[in-house]
């Protein structure tokens, strides 16, 4: 964040400063959680339905912090407003518009998002300082908190921008207008808040429309909800996929025994490089065109790119992170979220570790897919389905939410316990564990508010666990819960 005193903050958001006599500069980041402050950050007090972040204001301060940004005064430096969703707003709107060698990057998509802006941003980061959203930090909290990491020596601002609704995101690219646009696909996830693929193509979309003049649309090529967008834009539109007539093409893609991808990025004027990614997910080859062709609109070159994508690690939590116990037990913990296009995706990426390792079993822990309204069951149903036809060894259904996943795999002809549905997470955790063998593969997937993430870390416990570290490249890290 740009140096900042608390009157010049005042003047930007509309409010009043309190308990200043010093006159404090804020020089640091905006932070929500009061347990990771920073030093002379701005310590955000957001009230929560159960936290009250006003509370931790003295904490913050003590930690570090060189005022509050809150609706009351608290006793610190502090500067007091109406709204304080509104208020960091702005002030993330007036600290992008003053750094003038920034490049924004705004993405958006039913499924990928988090993956790609990992990806990208640790490709931008050959080219320069890059900020990059923490995890999906990706909502009207979030983005001005990632915003606000910027400074003068930030070359790139990685934003993922999630939707409620239509106009979520024009509203996100009012603060950040966005130099270049990704639009990675338009899925099922949030149909019970949409109602339909075409209304979430609409808001999807808006991020197409958002790109300042001179930018770059970039779109994917095999999705013709996403490359209809073309026509919502005035700059240049760059498209990615295995489409032939993609500007950067996937060619060759292969995946290994562990389902991580090999191919070849093609471009336009006929340049090939090779890449061969860490990630798992054959999906993750569409994730990785995407990035590479964001890079190429920015002015990488190919080889750079093809270079940086090798040797990109996961940085976010929870998304396929492949654990070894030392029994023999493979933990694919990928329990941050679900949709049904991500559903299937994992399912598939598990069932091909499976045959790619004769005699091994493969174990389904899946949970609840949340906000698909009316589609609920029939998702849910369809997912039973496919991991019977995946010929998945074992499927592990929790929670009442979920069991549809349990009927359609019965539906489907797993009669002979294939299929087992139980009641919540410490009955998902006591079947694996009187049931799991050395060697098999074990997936746990849901949508957040399930907490499988629970199950997988007391998997781990139950026998140390190998995995591999993500190496930090950009200007990011956790910010905890809100008000903290």
């Amino acid at each position: 964040m740009i140096p900042l005193t608390l009157p010049e903050i005042a003047a930007v958001v509309g409010g009043t400063v309190h308990d200043d006599p010093e006159g404090v500069t804020v020089s640091a980041p905006a932070f929500i959680d009061s347990r990771v402050a920073e030093r002379d950050g701005l310590f955000v007090a957001l009230s929560g339905e159960r936290v009250d972040g006003h509370d931790y204001a003295g904490t913050a301060i003590g930690a570090g912090a060189a005022a509050v940004l809150g609706s009351r005064p608290v006793g610190v430096p502090a500067v007091v407003v109406d709204d304080v969703t509104a208020a960091l707003a702005a002030l993330a709107r007036h600290v992008v518009a003053q750094l003038r060698d920034l490049t924004v990057v705004g993405l958006t998509g039913s499924q990928g998002k988090t993956s790609t802006k990992d990806l990208l941003a640790q490709v931008l980061a050959r080219a320069g300082r890059t900020v990059a959203t923490f995890g999906s930090f990706n909502n009207e909290i979030g983005m001005p908190l990632t915003a606000l990491r910027a400074d003068v020596r930030t070359q790139f601002l990685v934003l993922e921008m999630g939707a409620r609704g239509i106009g979520h995101i024009r509203e996100l690219c009012e603060l950040t207008p966005p130099t270049v646009g990704l639009v990675l696909n338009v899925g099922k996830a949030h149909l019970g808040e949409f109602g339909s693929q075409e209304a979430i193509a609409q808001a999807k979309g808006e991020l197409v429309e958002s790109v300042v003049e001179g930018g770059t649309a970039v779109l994917n090529a095999d999705d013709p909800l996403v490359s209809a967008m073309a026509s919502r834009t005035a700059q240049r539109v760059l498209t990615f996929g295995e489409s032939a007539h993609a500007d950067v093409r996937l060619e060759n893609l292969t995946t290994d025994a562990m389902t991580r991808p090999s191919f070849d990025l093609v471009t336009a004027d006929g340049a090939r490089a090779h890449v061969s990614l860490q990630g798992l997910g054959e999906h993750q080859a569409g994730n990785a065109a995407a990035a590479a062709a964001v890079a190429l609109a920015l002015g990488m070159g190919l080889d750079e790119i093809a270079t940086a994508l090798g040797k990109a690690a996961n940085l976010s939590r929870w998304r396929m992170e492949v654990h070894e116990r030392a029994d023999g037990v493979t933990v694919l913990n990928d329990a941050y979220n679900a949709n049904p296009d991500s559903m299937r995706v994992a399912l598939k990426s598990l069932a091909e570790i499976g045959r790619g390792r004769p005699g091994a079993r493969t174990v389904a822990v899946l949970g609840e897919m949340r906000e698909l309204g009316a589609a609920a069951r029939e998702e849910h149903d369809t997912v039973g389905r496919l991991a019977v036809r995946l010929d998945i060894h074992q499927l592990v259904v929790v929670g009442d939410a979920a069991r549809p996943i349990h009927l359609g795999a019965c539906l489907e002809g797993s009669w002979g316990g294939e299929s087992v549905f139980v009641d919540d997470n410490d009955a998902a955790l006591a079947w694996l564990r009187g049931n799991l063998a050395s060697g098999d593969v074990v997936l746990l997937k849901a949508s957040r508010a399930a907490a499988l993430e629970q199950v997988a870390a007391a998997l781990l416990e139950d026998s140390a666990a190998r995995v591999v570290e993500p190496v930090e490249t950009t200007d990011t890290h956790d910010h905890g819960e809100a008000g903290r």
